[in-house]
C-alpha cells in the first residue's frame, strides 16, 4: 500500500487515492489535483481536514445514540465512516454523482463492517426528489458537501435547493454545509444569508483568518429548525487542535449584511481556488 492506487478519469476530473506519508493506514482522495477526502482505515474517528473536523463536532453535539444521516457528496465517505464508528446502528444515505468514484473508494478503502450505508447515484438535487417520502422530516444530520472538481455547482447553492434539503430535517436535525470561498467572502456571505432565510437557527464556523477573508478556505454553515446548541459550541471549537470561531446571532447578521439571497435565477458556482492553495 505504499504507492498511490491507480487513478482514472471521472466526469469531475482525474481521481487518485494517495497514501498519507505521515500516518500509516491513512489515505487521501485527490480529484483533479484537489484533495477531497482523508480516510484513516485504522481509526475512522480521526478527522484530518479542518472543515471535516468542524462537521464532526456538530455530529458530536447531536443527542446520544444512532442517527439518520443524509450525505450529499460522497468523497471517500469520511463522515459516514465517522458516524458508523461513533454512533453504531445509524442509518445513512449517501448521494454521489460519480459511481466510478465510489467503486474506486470501496475497492481501495472498504466500508466498515456492519455499517448501514446506502449509496445512491446521480445529481444531488435530482436524487433528493426521488428519495423515499418516509425520509422527509426524519433526518438528524444532512451534510451538503457537493463539488465538481474544486467548485460547488451553482444549482446546489440556491434558496430552492436549501428548502428541499430542509424538508428532510427532523425537528431537531442539523444541516452542515461546506462552503469554499476566498477574499471578500461574497459567496460564503450569500450562502449564509440564504440558509438564514430557510432555517431559524444558523451559525458559521471557521478560523478567524478565514472569516476576515485573508485566504481561500472553508466555512462550515450549520442550520437547524430548532436552536443550535450555541452554548456548547465555542468551547468545543476553540479547544480543537485546529481552532475555529463560532459566528451566530447579531455577529452573523453583520456578516451577511447586504448579501443577497441566492436563487436558481442568480446562483453561480463557488470561486475556483488558485492552484497554489493545494500546492499545485
Amino acid at each position: 500500500m505504499g504507492d498511490a492506487f491507480d487513478g482514472f478519469t471521472l466526469g469531475a476530473g482525474f481521481s487518485v487515492i494517495e497514501p498519507d506519508r505521515h500516518r500509516p493506514g491513512s489515505f487521501t482522495l485527490v480529484v483533479d489535483g484537489t484533495p477531497q477526502s482523508h480516510v484513516d482505515l485504522e481509526d475512522p474517528t480521526h478527522l484530518a481536514f479542518e472543515y471535516i473536523r468542524r462537521i464532526g463536532h456538530a455530529i458530536d453535539l447531536l443527542p446520544p445514540g444512532p442517527i439518520t444521516a443524509l450525505h450529499l457528496g460522497a468523497g471517500a465517505l469520511t463522515l459516514p465512516r465517522y458516524v458508523a464508528a461513533t454512533r453504531p446502528g445509524s442509518r445513512q444515505q449517501v448521494v454521489e454523482l460519480e459511481r466510478e468514484l465510489v467503486d474506486q473508494v470501496r475497492e481501495a478503502l472498504p466500508f466498515p463492517r456492519g455499517a448501514s450505508i446506502r449509496v445512491r447515484y446521480g445529481d444531488a438535487r435530482e436524487v433528493l426528489e426521488k428519495l423515499p417520502q418516509g425520509l422527509r422530516g426524519t433526518v438528524d444530520l444532512a451534510v451538503v458537501d457537493v463539488f465538481s472538481g474544486a467548485r460547488t455547482p451553482a444549482h446546489v447553492t440556491s434558496l430552492e435547493f436549501h428548502r428541499e434539503v430542509a424538508e428532510f430535517l427532523s425537528p431537531t436535525g442539523i444541516v452542515a454545509m461546506n462552503v469554499a470561498d476566498g477574499a471578500g467572502l461574497a459567496f460564503a456571505r450569500g450562502q449564509a444569508a440564504t440558509l438564514q432565510s430557510v432555517l431559524p437557527s444558523v451559525a458559521a464556523v471557521a478560523d478567524t483568518g478565514m472569516l476576515k477573508g485573508r485566504r481561500f478556505g472553508n466555512i462550515v454553515l450549520l442550520g437547524s429548525p430548532t436552536d443550535l446548541p450555541i452554548a456548547e459550541m465555542p468551547r468545543r471549537y476553540s479547544s480543537d487542535p485546529m481552532p475555529a470561531k463560532v459566528v451566530h446571532g447579531a455577529e452573523l447578521r453583520a456578516f451577511t449584511a447586504g448579501a443577497p439571497i441566492v436563487t436558481d435565477a442568480t446562483a453561480v458556482p463557488s470561486p475556483e481556488p488558485n492552484r497554489s492553495v493545494f500546492g499545485g
